[in-house]
């Protein structure tokens, strides 16, 4: 017990230290200062200087580079420094330090296939084509070399080419919405097999399930090519797969993998055999499902290496779901192998699945599954190696996240403490990382929506140009033709403003998401922290036999955290046991301090109402240390879930402790920044989660009384959905 109580002191006393001072080099005022940093432009191969380089800072200050190449600018930590010139890519910079700042840039030098491609005549075709060599390389170029070929289209089938094209590089940069939206104009130009296919597979991709299954359906099987067929049925069973008809998408499948069998296409075979047997694992069918995911890597293999790699990947996660761990951990060092043999040829971009730090970690956490601890470690390790030199912050989190509870399982605390500082450290990465591709993704949302705007005023403006050249022939009919222009050219604006606003929608839903999980990666080290607090305290004062009863009731509490931080909603009924479970700790440990009540109206029906998952736990918190603690006599929490109308309830949070104002001056400046950071966390979650679902909570804190000792008093209000 003496051990146990030292190693848990050392822990917390180093976990504090670390804590205090990530925050209080987060929290530096002198953040807010401004200095001046000195910068170079050159080029990366020839260290030459870029002479009039824009300069410009996201706060309004503006320079350019001298005949050195040489600038100075006025910038603070945080600041967004935006490196601009006609000759090479612009570069989008984040001040981190006073350090001097040297960019090298590689000059815009057109390769052999552009040079080719502008010896032609600058017709329509030459310009597509420049459009699909850069459609996987930048969106950007792409969607311009389409604006330019719109105007030099002089047929309906170039026009309907120029937009199946454009959606094709939405398609690829998973802009769903906008892909459907120039596949139908291409459609309005030429209805094209290929072209509905496509449509089809952008409204699956955009969730439009029941438009994508008119489309498949709408095909006759005798209007179509072996190829397309094969399509055809391999989008239906991925629609239906999608919505959970799997009798159907069985059906699907199998009908696209007899006629790609009959007619041999391999690679379709493969992914039908892969896609048939998903569908037979998630019915419980493991057997059949196994013998379909092993033919699906022996085509494979037939095909290339890589493919090869990317069906073994799918038959080891089959084996993780069906706990057959040995198995799993020998297929994917197998994958190990094979991916090292892959890359002497290629790059593997750390998205994809075909990456040795994945596939590392997967082995050490089913190793760890398998409690074969020892075991897991060195994977684990490799893991992490493996995902620095990659610069691959997500797989690192991962690993050091499970290294740490393996190193916790097999009681190595030391090396667990040290797992999850640099757990926490990359957790601090990984939030400013997801900021910058924030800030990037909106860059790109705001440069496509201004493009695609352009290129729908120039299909309006085509359309008007044919009018009038109608008009010197026909007049009457052109007259008409001219207001049908004008009408269809209006409607078009109107129904790409409106896919714009929808996509826009998208995005802010997107990067409300993102910020709720940065919010909620943040809430929980710190939860841990007041925690392990309440644990070190608890232990330094009482017996064994009651401090292992303590850690008990703590272990459970922190698997109900750790369960529910990934929700933006939870059943009211879990966090109601998560309140009681912490009350019951705080309670256990300041006896002398205070007692509490827990009331809820038994008319209200708590399992119909959902709640952001510890909303309340920090408000009880606060009551508990600022509050009711410092009371000379014994204190009151009561805890009350009331019903206001129908559909609507209350949970208060009152006590009778000293109040906000008198704990206030009795804290440290330090504790009252902790304090306020806490508070205000909550407040951007709340306000997040009202703007996604439409004023759902709504928080209110005020005095509990107007005499003595006031106390405080917080008001949630929670909306049924």
């Amino acid at each position: 017990m003496k051990n146990l109580r030292i190693l848990l002191t050392i822990l917390l006393c180093l976990t504090a230290q670390h804590i205090m001072q990530a925050q209080q080099q987060f929290n530096k005022t002198d953040d807010d200062a401004t200095f001046t940093i000195k910068g170079l432009v050159r080029e990366v191969d020839t260290y030459n200087p870029v002479v009039d380089v824009n300069i410009q800072v996201n706060g309004g200050s503006y320079t350019s580079t001298s005949l050195s190449g040489e600038f100075r600018i006025n910038v603070k930590i945080g600041d967004e420094i935006m490196i601009s010139h006609k000759d090479f890519e612009t570069i989008y910079y984040t001040v981190k330090s006073h350090d001097d700042l040297t960019v090298e840039v590689h000059a815009l030098i057109e390769d052999a296939y552009v040079k080719k491609i502008k010896t032609k005549s600058n017709s329509f075709k030459s310009t597509i084509d420049s459009a699909v060599f850069y459609k996987k390389i930048s969106a950007e170029k792409s969607i311009q070399f389409i604006t330019e070929s719109i105007p030099k289209s002089t047929s309906v089938k170039q026009n309907a080419e120029a937009f199946e094209v454009l959606a094709d590089v939405y398609m690829y940069w998973k802009q769903y919405d906008l892909a459907v939206t120039n596949y139908r104009i291409s459609l309005n130009n030429v209805n094209a097999t290929d072209v509905n296919l496509k449509l089809a597979k952008a409204y699956f991709k955009n969730k439009n399930h029941q438009e994508s299954l008119a489309i498949y359906n709408s095909f006759k099987t005798s209007d179509l090519s072996n190829w397309q067929n094969v399509i055809r049925y391999e989008g239906l069973g991925d629609v239906y797969a999608q919505i959970n008809q799997n009798n159907k998408a069985t059906q699907a499948y199998t009908e696209g993998l007899k006629v790609a069998t009959t007619n041999q296409i391999l690679p379709k075979i493969t992914d039908l055999n892969s896609k048939l047997g998903e569908v037979y694992n998630s019915e419980g069918k493991k057997a059949k499902a196994e013998v379909l995911l092993e033919n699906s890597v022996a085509l494979a293999a037939q095909e290339n290496k890589t493919r090869e790699v990317e069906q073994k990947i799918k038959f080891a996660d089959f084996q993780n779901v069906n706990q057959s761990y040995d198995q799993e951990i020998k297929t994917r060092k197998e994958i190990i192998k094979d991916i090292a043999v892959i890359e002497k040829d290629s790059v593997i971009a750390n998205e994809s699945n075909i990456t040795k730090q994945k596939q590392n970690y997967k082995i050490g956490n089913a190793y760890f599954l398998q409690k074969e601890y020892k075991e897991a470690i060195p994977y684990l390790e490799k893991s992490i190696e493996e995902a620095d030199k990659k610069e691959d912050l997500i797989v690192k989190k991962d690993a050091t996240k499970k290294l740490t509870d393996v190193y916790v399982e097999s009681g190595n605390f030391s090396e667990a403490k040290l797992m999850f500082d640099e757990y926490v450290k990359t957790v601090d990465q990984l939030y400013i990382k997801k900021e910058q591709e924030i800030s990037q993704a909106a860059r790109f949302n705001k440069s496509i929506a201004e493009k695609q705007n352009r290129i729908a005023t120039l299909e309006t403006d085509r359309k008007l140009t044919l009018s009038q050249v109608e008009l010197s022939e026909e007049k009457n009919k052109s007259q008409q033709l001219i207001i049908y222009s004008l009408i269809g050219g209006l409607f078009l604006l109107a129904v790409t403003a409106y896919l714009m606003f929808k996509y826009i929608k998208q995005q802010k839903l997107a990067n409300n998401l993102l910020a709720l999980k940065s919010l909620r990666s943040q809430m929980n080290p710190h939860f841990i922290f007041n925690a392990l607090n309440s644990v070190n305290s608890f232990i330094a004062t009482n017996d064994e036999r009651t401090a292992n009863k303590y850690l008990s009731d703590f272990s459970k509490l922190m698997r109900a955290v750790l369960e529910n931080s990934e929700e933006d909603f939870i059943p009211l009924q879990k966090e109601i046991e998560l309140i009681e479970l912490y009350t019951k700790l705080e309670h256990f440990r300041f006896k002398d301090k205070f007692e509490y009540t827990i009331n809820i109206d038994k008319t209200i029906d708590i399992e119909a109402y959902q709640i952001p998952p510890m909303l309340l736990q920090p408000y009880i918190e606060n009551a508990v240390w600022h509050g009711l603690r410092y009371k000379n006599d014994m204190g009151l929490l009561e805890i009350s879930i009331t019903k206001i109308q129908k559909g609507v309830i209350a949970i208060t949070i009152a006590d009778n402790g000293i109040g906000r104002k008198k704990s206030k001056s009795l804290k440290t400046q330090n504790q009252q920044k902790h304090n306020s950071k806490g508070l205000g966390n909550i407040k951007k979650r709340v306000s997040i989660l009202n703007q996604m679902y439409k004023d759902k909570v709504d928080v209110f804190i005020d005095d509990n009384t107007t005499e003595g000792d006031v106390g405080t008093k917080v008001v949630v209000t929670l909306k049924k959905d």
